[in-house]
């Protein structure tokens, strides 16, 4: 092969030397790409993989979690209505014992303004007695009226 005799010449034999050491290290690197490619595609099937049993995994925490969650607010739920339950019937006693004592601190007033009063105490007793009297007497007289006819 001959010399290149000019600058361009020069230039150009240069040029192609770099492309031919460009080519070859471009063709160096197509075995390097395709390992890469390999590896990427084993990743991918082995996060896959991972991903799969990631997802069951917080499938089970999730179903773990509600069971938790319904437990708790079921076990609230219980606490709060036996409080409920608590409170209405200390409420309830409450009232009956005040409704219990108004009436009896009525009926112990009437009975001591009954023992307190001067005079007999069969007379208020004589008078219902006498009106139930009257009252069987009327009774049997409209009956026996009554009764032959």
């Amino acid at each position: 092969m001959m010399n290149p005799s000019t600058p361009r010449e020069v230039l150009i034999v240069e040029a192609l030397g770099e492309a031919a050491k460009l080519i070859r290290q471009v063709e160096a690197l197509a075995p390097a790409l395709d390992q890469s490619r390999q590896s990427l595609a084993d990743a991918h099937s082995g996060l896959s993989g991972q991903l799969a049993a990631f997802e069951t995994q917080v499938l089970a925490l999730t179903e773990k979690a509600k069971v938790v969650a319904v437990k708790h607010v079921l076990t609230r739920t219980e606490e709060a209505a036996r409080q409920s339950a608590d409170l209405q019937s200390r409420a309830m006693a409450d009232a009956a014992r005040v409704a219990f004592g108004a009436d009896i601190g009525a009926a112990l007033q009437r009975l001591q303004s009954l023992h307190a009063r001067p005079g007999p105490r069969w007379e208020p007793w004589l008078t219902h007695a006498a009106a139930a009297a009257t009252a069987s007497a009327a009774t049997w007289t409209l009956a026996i009226t009554l009764w032959p006819r």
